[in-house]
């Protein structure tokens, strides 16, 4: 008989964390997966997201998140649930409150959170410290400096943690296809991730407006969380950015450019930046912990 695996996750928006969600559930027939999320939010295809019970708990609200305590807890229940497995930070101090002791409790955490903009917020620490006390959970990090910046920027002692570095589908993402050579007279530079204060895009625009127009130009792929003010902001600028919205065929896009950059504040183990590797991008990049540990000397980093 099956064991049941619960992957509990913020929503299914195309970012790191749920692409390797994604893709980890495909790759374990061997189980019965359970997907719950907290938002309806879903950008992947029914061939991409495959699972035996997908579960919103339609929070609408901190105030609702409560509540998703009791409905995460009856779901456990009656789904006779071996396993839980949490990404970031709202599903996890939930399954925290709602896992039985008797249940293992997996947690993966994403990103370096002292620079991260939700852990400036004291309310944040004191929650993840609080609810870690009160019931263990064993920690998988993507990266070797997430894991040791956890503990230590939260004053806690470890229980049970890990090291696992996130991972690429090379079925899709390889170099075995043909580059496709531009021979332009334009340099043309992609960089792939949701348009937010952590990607850090303005950084962008504004090292654009100092570049000759007919020379270079930039391609944002995302999601635009800032909404029409960035919008607005590119387009004042004057400089040759073009935003292309999200896409589900980056692997094939990505050949046709010169350049990978990315400009983030602060990272977990980049999937994008894993993906122009696995693809063989030449990478610029901020000069940020989790990029060198990622990269090494494969990139140019810049400050």
């Amino acid at each position: 008989m099956k064991k049941t695996i619960l992957h509990v996750i913020h929503d299914l928006g195309r970012g790191g964390a749920e692409m390797m969600l994604v893709t980890v559930v495909k790759e374990l027939e061997e189980y019965n997966n359970i997907v719950v999320t907290l938002y309806d939010n879903n950008h992947f295809t029914t061939e991409e997201f495959k699972c035996d019970k997908y579960i919103c708990l339609n929070s609408k609200s901190l105030f609702h998140l409560l509540f998703a305590v009791f409905k995460l807890r009856k779901i456990i229940r009656e789904n006779k649930v071996d396993i839980v497995h949490s990404h970031l930070f709202w599903p996890t101090m939930i399954s925290r409150l709602a896992v039985p002791k008797k249940t293992p409790l997996l947690t993966t955490i994403h990103a370096f959170i002292a620079t991260s903009v939700e852990y400036k917020h004291w309310h944040i620490k004191w929650i993840d410290k609080i609810t870690y006390r009160f019931r263990h959970s064993a920690i998988v990090a993507v990266a070797k400096g997430a894991l040791k910046e956890y503990f230590e920027f939260l004053h806690l002692r470890p229980w049970k943690s890990y090291m696992l570095y996130t991972f690429v589908n090379n079925k899709i993402f390889n170099t075995d296809s043909k580059k496709i050579i531009t021979n332009g007279s334009v340099f043309k530079i992609i960089t792939v991730g949701r348009i937010s204060l952590q990607k850090n895009h303005r950084f962008l625009v504004e090292a654009f407006k100092l570049l000759p127009k007919e020379k270079f130009e930039l391609h944002i792929y995302g999601i635009n969380s800032l909404g029409k003010e960035f919008e607005e902001y590119v387009d004042q600028s004057g400089a040759n950015i073009i935003l292309k919205g999200q896409v589900n065929n980056i692997n094939e896009i990505i050949q046709s450019f010169d350049l990978f950059v990315m400009s983030s504040t602060y990272e977990g183990f980049s999937l994008a930046v894993l993906e122009a590797m696995a693809m063989g991008m030449p990478l610029m990049l901020s000069d940020i912990p989790s990029f060198r540990e990622q990269c090494e000397d494969t990139a140019i980093y810049y400050s």
